[in-house]
């Protein structure tokens, strides 16, 4: 593993295809001019906003959303992770797809989102994700890298499921996406020290991708993508518009963290 620069890159989508796979593309074109070679796009990257337009449009959404991942990864030579776009399943639903593709354009790693965000929130607003995705059945994969460190892969809502998190160490993850597009209700209060946790617990470092702003006249989501490091420090907050935060990964503090704190040797419980 070399030290280098990964960038979460912080999304306005809206219900337009097109209008958000040329934003995605500007700033991964900013990540890349910044010097990344790693980088996350946030949940929902291709299409957010109005549930009935994503089911009908699905089929076309999953297939222009992969195409662009490979298109972009050769474009920029670089490894993305795009953080969820919706694939066709069964029964009418979609899977909720987070795609690792590398700077050939090829696909390193998929995983189906497990946890489905179905809630009530005390703002009036109600989340019943479950209406129209299949969970995913299988525990997220880590992609061993030898340049990048080992990679683990994750989805918005299971950043609150820290057995899957530890699951992915015990798989040898050094970095761990979180893609998300977090509630500005529970954002607040809840996101970053959530982020901070599963890199603490994990001494892991922390990618995450969000999306930002109002989506329709009723979704709004928190933004604050970030990188933390595996001592739970902020290393990159890219506020509250649509843009970057990049920081480097550094093999160097993933070691001087887990030899100061080895926490995950000293597990009694497994």
């Amino acid at each position: 593993m070399k030290s280098y620069l990964a960038a979460a890159i912080q999304m306005n989508s809206l219900p337009d295809l097109h209008k958000n796979l040329a934003q995605a593309e500007e700033l991964i074109d900013l990540a890349v001019r910044q010097g990344a070679e790693l980088v996350g796009l946030p949940e929902n990257f291709s299409f957010l906003g109005d549930e009935g337009a994503k089911m009908v449009q699905a089929e076309q959404i999953a297939q222009e959303s992969e195409k662009f991942l490979k298109m972009a990864a050769q474009r920029f030579q670089v490894t993305i992770l795009g953080g969820g776009y919706p694939v066709p399943a069964s029964q009418g639903k979609v899977y909720n797809i987070a795609l690792l593709v590398d700077p050939s354009g090829q696909e390193l790693s998929r995983y189906e989102k497990v946890h489905l965000f179905d809630v009530d929130l005390p703002d009036g607003n109600t989340y019943r994700e479950s209406n129209t995705v299949v969970a995913g059945l299988n525990m997220p994969p880590v992609h061993p890298s030898k340049e990048l460190g080992n990679l683990g892969l994750s989805v918005c809502y299971d950043v609150r499921f820290p057995e899957l998190y530890r699951h992915l160490s015990q798989m040898g993850a050094d970095v761990l996406f979180v893609p998300a597009a977090f509630t500005a209700y529970t954002g607040k209060d809840h996101w970053q020290v959530l982020l901070q946790a599963r890199a603490i617990e994990n001494t892991c470092y922390v990618i995450a991708p969000a999306q930002t702003g109002h989506h329709n006249s009723r979704r709004q989501s928190h933004g604050h993508a970030m990188i933390v490091d595996p001592w739970g420090t902020v290393l990159a907050d890219a506020g509250e518009a649509p843009g970057v935060a990049i920081a480097a990964i550094e093999p160097s503090r993933l070691e001087q963290v887990r030899r100061q704190m080895p926490s995950l040797q000293h597990r009694v419980f497994l």
